[in-house]
């Protein structure tokens, strides 16, 4: 079973390996391993982590007494990072996660969500009503990498 909770000072750490682990464990045939190394360096850089966390303070998935996952939602509806640890995928982690964050964005009565997913998670997003708006290439120093925007609103609009 999946419990959430908000971020505490002291998940920064297992936060950025788990960040770190996710990116690497993907099938280098979608993001080559330049691409990995672009999007998440080795090694994480910890003190980033901690001043982002504090400032994004995302929601965080535990499991069996570890961190398994976490999702950031901004004040604007964006959701900025949607990560589970390798060990943990496919288990309804992200679903768990992304289930509180719909729930907490509907009681701010935010209008919309959207996220810049990557090819891995667009299926996943898509399966919950976010649709496609646009192709994005991000440059990460010399390497590329592709995301897609994608939202899904979350009031019907005025008539």
């Amino acid at each position: 079973m999946v419990q959430i909770r908000t971020y505490q000072p002291q998940d920064a750490d297992a936060i950025a390996d788990l960040y770190h682990a996710a990116v690497h464990a993907i099938d280098p045939t979608v993001y080559s391993k330049e691409q990995q190394e672009a999007w998440a360096p080795t090694p994480p850089d910890k003190v980033f982590w901690k001043e982002r966390l504090a400032q994004k303070q995302p929601f965080v998935a535990w499991r069996e007494g570890r961190i398994v996952g976490f999702m950031e939602l901004e004040a604007d509806g964006h959701i900025d990072c949607a990560y589970t640890h390798p060990a943990f995928q496919g288990q309804g982690v992200a679903a768990a996660l992304y289930a509180h964050l719909e729930a907490n964005a509907r009681q701010a009565a935010m209008a919309r969500l959207y996220v810049e997913a990557s090819h891995l998670i667009r299926p996943f997003f898509e399966r919950r009503g976010f649709h496609c708006v646009q192709t994005n290439q991000v440059r990460r120093g010399t390497v590329s990498l592709t995301n897609f925007t994608l939202e899904k609103p979350l009031s019907e609009p005025s008539r």
